[in-house]
């Protein structure tokens, strides 16, 4: 064999795809480079996997500067041979004092095997010549999130130097076998050849140039090459494929940054890949570094809000999924999985950004059976913007097809445009099948009982508050935010008895929780702030008052929504505090402390001290006139606004 070396394609006399057309064959679209890299190269990964296997598929992300002890190998071996830089530039960042690269492989996977020559691509097995030669070839993983592979292109599209490295292991009939292969795309040319001219398609290869062809190295070869380049090896007998991208672009990012962008994006469209399966390991494993430093994926079963996601899928595989129909002509569409909750808005990074989420969450997350993160389609919003909501809607294995041919290059949406009668009628159907469930979640339409509202009291407090003639107060908008935000709060009623108590302050808020917070305050929480409570201590007469610190705020404890009332003890000595929760109407005057039958009740979390320690007991007892803050943590009931009084009575030495 001859060293490695680049050809470059010329147009044969029957013609050929020139590197142009391949390289707008994802059109435009609205995600950016990096994360369509992530989508298409994780589902690949994900599409190649070891048919039966348990083990879950490895699939890594790094970013990093070659290093001295490498670099000039890099050098020696692609420069040799390489296209004129006014035909690819490549060479000008070979050159660069440093190479720029970025990894992205797979273990657990089949590797790129079958044939290596499009000729000869006859088996059923043809992923080298998919990959590397052919464009445009149907999927052959049944229930695959592939179908016609145009997006490798963006392997190119993300090299500032148009040019990829393939190293990749795979069963042969003969055993394991080690392949490496360089690859480029760029524009199509005219060369000066022998007095003449010469069109080339503007695709290259680098490899073994001995044959008629360029070949991949094999074996040896390629391991021997890989080593001196700085490639990870493989394992004796482990199968899977990296792909290095020169000079990647990282859309004006430094690497760093770029490596926690690219971790967040896993996350947001990776996210059902790192559930557990029935083995009790997730699907995917996944993994990102920036020179050698790890940049963590967040856990999505405890990160807000992918974790209300995480409980939509649940919801969709549990006994509480609702079958989406098509109803002319009748079929099965799928399963829905909605669930709501109290939440604080969401805090955008740009991963959710861009994809349409921030603020109030109301998305719905379109998948298929091979459950990857399609798009996230937006419903209507809660009356509220402290209630979210989130949906997960999973294709019926039989309409696979069907939404696989609606989805655009980028796997990013379902556009039944792109279909026949009657395939469109269903990808239309579903959305309004979204539609009708969302509707009915959010109390939006619908037939509901005689007296009945559709909206949280405290969503209905802020809207008719102008209506209570005589009344001070602030209605259900207001925003309850921890001390010093932004978030508006009441300010403190004087108190007509001259006791120094403050007393009930009306508000209408939609308390804000993180996490599984929902799940024991529902839509439609709502908060009235504290009153003063106090009673007299026996024979001495003195009155232990408590000092609220601030307006009460809401927060999460242990991921779940609760709302915090800090206070002090101004009066010296041992106190015993405990407090009343009552269930409270804005403008009415009364409360609830006998719940109806089957209804909630705010319940008391404990108390918790200035260094976090918390104390679950009804009652407590704290040594005040130390000027320390402390905090009641309350737990909300669904669908009710909160009265909180703290009162305290002195302990007797």
């Amino acid at each position: 064999m001859n060293s490695p070396a680049w050809c470059s394609q010329a147009f044969p006399p029957e013609g050929a795809s020139a590197a142009e057309g391949i390289r707008n064959q994802l059109g435009r679209p609205e995600l950016d480079a990096l994360t369509i890299l992530v989508r298409e190269s994780a589902q690949n990964s994900w599409d190649a996997r070891v048919p039966g296997s348990a083990t879950p598929v490895d699939y890594r992300l790094d970013l990093y500067a070659v290093g001295p002890a490498h670099v000039a190998s890099w050098r020696e071996l692609l420069l040799r041979g390489a296209p004129l830089t006014a035909h690819l530039p490549l060479r000008s960042h070979l050159q660069r004092p440093t190479l720029q690269v970025m990894a992205i492989s797979d273990r657990g996977t089949n590797g790129l095997g079958g044939p290596t020559r499009a000729d000869t691509a006859v088996t059923k097995c043809h992923d080298f010549v998919s990959f590397v030669r052919n464009i445009g070839e149907p999927r052959d993983s049944e229930l695959g999130g592939g179908t016609y592979g145009f997006g490798k292109g963006i392997f190119y599209l993300l090299s500032e130097a148009g040019t990829i490295l393939l190293h990749t292991r795979c069963r042969t009939a003969g055993g394991y076998e080690t392949r490496l292969m360089g690859c480029a795309l760029w524009e199509s040319y005219v060369a000066r050849e022998g007095g003449g001219e010469r069109r080339y398609t503007g695709r290259h290869w680098w490899g073994d140039t001995s044959g008629e062809v360029v070949e991949p190295l094999i074996g040896e070869a390629a391991e021997t090459t890989a080593h001196r380049l700085g490639l990870k090896p493989f394992g004796a007998e482990e199968t899977g494929t990296t792909i290095v991208v020169i000079a990647p672009k990282l859309d004006g990012q430094e690497p760093n940054e770029a490596a926690e962008y690219l971790a967040d994006t896993i996350a947001w469209h990776l996210w059902p890949k790192m559930l557990d399966t029935p083995t009790g390991a997730p699907a995917m494993r996944f993994s990102v570094t920036c020179n050698g430093v790890e940049h963590p994926v967040a856990d999505p079963r405890t990160t807000r809000p992918l974790n209300l996601f995480v409980e939509a899928f649940d919801a969709m595989n549990g006994p509480d999924h609702k079958i989406l129909q098509c109803h002319r002509p009748k079929r099965d569409l799928g399963r829905l999985g909605l669930i709501q909750r109290i939440t604080v808005p969401v805090e955008p990074s740009r991963a959710s950004r861009l994809l349409g989420i921030e603020g109030v969450l109301h998305h719905v997350c379109l998948m298929r059976p091979a459950e990857l993160v399609v798009t996230y389609h937006p419903g209507p919003k809660p009356a509220s913007e402290h209630v979210s909501y989130a949906g997960v809607f999973r294709a019926d294995e039989s309409m696979d097809d069907i939404y696989a041919r609606a989805e655009p290059p980028t796997h990013d949406a379902w556009n039944p445009h792109s279909l026949d009668m009657p395939d469109n009628t269903f990808v239309r159907s579903t959305f309004q099948r979204i539609k009708e469930a969302l509707e009915s979640l959010v109390g939006i339409g619908g037939g509901a009982r005689p007296g009945s509202a559709h909206v949280a009291l405290g969503a209905a407090s802020g809207r008719f508050a102008s209506l209570v003639g005589g009344a001070w107060g602030i209605g259900g908008a207001t925003d309850f935010g921890r001390p010093g935000g932004t978030g508006r709060g009441p300010m403190p009623s004087p108190d007509p008895s001259g006791s120094g108590e403050r007393v009930s302050r009306g508000a209408g808020a939609e308390p804000p929780a993180r996490g599984r917070g929902g799940s024991d305050a529902g839509p439609g929480a709502g908060l009235i702030p504290p009153q003063g409570g106090a009673s007299r201590l026996g024979s001495s007469g003195q009155r232990p008052r408590v000092e609220y610190v601030g307006d009460p705020y809401w927060d999460e404890r242990s991921g779940v929504a609760v709302l915090v009332q800090p206070f002090r003890l101004p009066s010296a000595g041992p106190q015993r505090v405990h407090a009343r929760l009552d269930v409270a109407l804005i403008g009415a005057g009364n409360r609830e402390t006998d719940p109806p039958l089957g209804a909630e009740m705010p319940g008391l979390v404990g108390w918790e001290d200035a260094g976090g320690r918390l104390s679950a007991t009804p009652t407590y007892v704290i040594e005040g006139g130390d000027g320390v803050i402390w905090q009641a943590i309350v737990r909300p009931a669904p669908d009710t606004m909160t009265e909180i009084s703290i009162a305290v009575e002195g302990v007797s030495a």
